[in-house]
């Protein structure tokens, strides 16, 4: 039975099981199991299901049992969003999501204890409202008794980990997203903890990527009828993603429901400039930093979709897009109202009312507005970066689902003047499963497994 390496990889919609392995010197997927994930009202929050998530996990294990032999595993998630457990490990906490409106207002809490400037100087990361510093303000403000039994703070990928082994850990690329960890110290900061009076003790030293965490509980090898061991990738979905960026000394966006736009460096940039740009310095899984922005991304066309009753396809939105190309309005993309709005199609028209521009109301008016607004801030960004970094990029490679988007992407080339690559569109589950590789041996390092990618899966180019 052939050997394989399975990426569990989860993002804010959807989940799938992955089993990769090499064949003929590329590298073949097998997308085992999908399953949906939303967020879901409880007690007067969003939160994740993070009961179902496991589930379905050990349902995509068990289905590639009886056409694989799993050796490995390794689970990436989004950023932010964790679970406190007791000292007995149970969890004390529903996993929260950021898109909850419990942060609002947070961010200016914390400032009047611990200066902005001084937590991006110290943190290098971007401000957004619903950083995990944010949320654990919010639950010390509305619930601080859990404080008092909480021993451990997991992240959504060490909680799924813990779950499939009973080990406690906090991998490094996810733990950078918090606001809470050094950008050169790697350590979690004793005064940021300290102004939110939150113990430090909740959280454990940093786990590397490649770092393996043992093998499945003795009661998932008899469930699976196998061990499997259980590697450490970069659990943050978008440190997976950059592994599996093509090509080298390039501007990267990992294009999906958010888009991720930078370039990874070897040392964190925290200057005044970096912290008014707002721009992060996360962790890579290659010690790296990921210099980059997060922008809204393809989140307010998927709402848009669901508003008109899903009667457009995302396809059918980039065809009405062309249409309706030369439609003028601009929207800032990274605007608060465009979080969590009630609606998306009517936050789009009142932002375009308020700033004296024509008012979209017909569906490619909509989607042009939205794909013209992001190739603009993609634009801006990449001379922000170029600003920062000072250096030239002449490229931009755009991986994930979002790379497909045809009007994006030669909108982008025409607009940035810069060549554009894209693919491979399951970049996640790609960087996942490397990671794995290069840490059981399979792969020699990160630098071969970029000829590996080039010849595995197909790279288109706009100019």
């Amino acid at each position: 039975m052939q050997k394989c390496h399975l990426a569990v990889d989860i993002g804010a919609s959807s989940g799938r099981v992955i089993a990769g392995f090499m064949e003929d010197e590329k590298l073949q997927l097998d997308v085992i199991h999908r399953f949906p994930n939303e967020m879901k009202k409880k007690n007067g929050h969003l939160i994740w299901d993070i009961d179902f998530l496991f589930n379905e996990i050990k349902k995509g294990i068990q289905l590639s049992t009886k056409k694989y032999k799993p050796i490995t595993i390794g689970i990436d998630t989004w950023a932010v969003d964790f679970v406190l457990l007791d000292k007995d490990y149970h969890r004390l906490t529903d996993a929260i999501a950021y898109r909850d409106h419990r942060t609002d207002g947070m961010m200016e809490k914390v400032f009047e204890r611990i200066p902005k400037e001084t937590i991006y100087a110290e943190t290098g990361i971007q401000f957004q409202p619903f950083n995990t510093l944010y949320q654990l303000a919010a639950l010390k403000e509305e619930t601080p008794e859990v404080f008092e039994q909480a021993n451990y703070f997991l992240m959504i990928p060490d909680y799924l980990n813990f779950l499939l082994t009973g080990k406690i850990s906090n991998e490094y690329t996810n733990a950078t997203t918090t606001q809470l960890l050094g950008a050169s110290s790697k350590d979690w900061l004793n005064e940021v903890l300290q102004s939110l009076d939150v113990p430090k003790h909740l959280f454990s030293t940093p786990t590397e990527p490649l770092s393996s965490l043992g093998e499945i509980t003795a009661e998932l090898k008899e469930e699976f009828g196998t061990s499997i061991e259980v590697i450490l990738p970069g659990t943050h979905d978008t440190a997976s993603a950059v592994a599996a960026v093509p090509s080298l000394d390039t501007i990267y966006i990992s294009s999906g429901t958010w888009s991720l736009m930078g370039v990874e460096l070897d040392k964190p940039i925290t200057s005044h400039k970096a912290f008014s740009y707002n721009f992060t310095n996360e962790g890579g899984i290659n010690h790296s930093i990921r210099f980059l922005k997060n922008i809204m991304g393809l989140w307010m066309i998927q709402q848009v979709r669901k508003e008109w009753d899903n009667k457009y396809s995302f396809a059918e939105f980039v065809d009405l897009a062309y249409e309706k190309e030369d439609f003028p309005s601009i929207v800032d993309v990274n605007s608060e109202q465009f979080l969590s709005p009630s609606n998306m199609i009517e936050e789009i028209q009142a932002y375009c009312k308020n700033s004296n521009q024509p008012i979209p109301v017909e569906p490619g008016e909509v989607a042009a507005c939205i794909f013209n607004s992001l190739v603009e801030d993609y634009c801006n960004t990449a001379k922000q970066i170029e600003e920062l970094t000072n250096r030239e990029y002449s490229t931009i490679h755009v991986i994930g689902g979002g790379s497909q988007n045809n009007y994006l992407n030669e909108k982008l080339a025409e607009k940035s003047g810069k060549t554009i690559y894209t693919g491979p569109t399951e970049a996640t589950a790609i960087g996942n499963i490397i990671a794995q590789m290069v840490a059981t041996g399979e792969i020699s390092s990160f630098e071969e497994s970029k000829s590996v990618i080039q010849r595995s899966f197909e790279i288109h180019k706009f100019k």
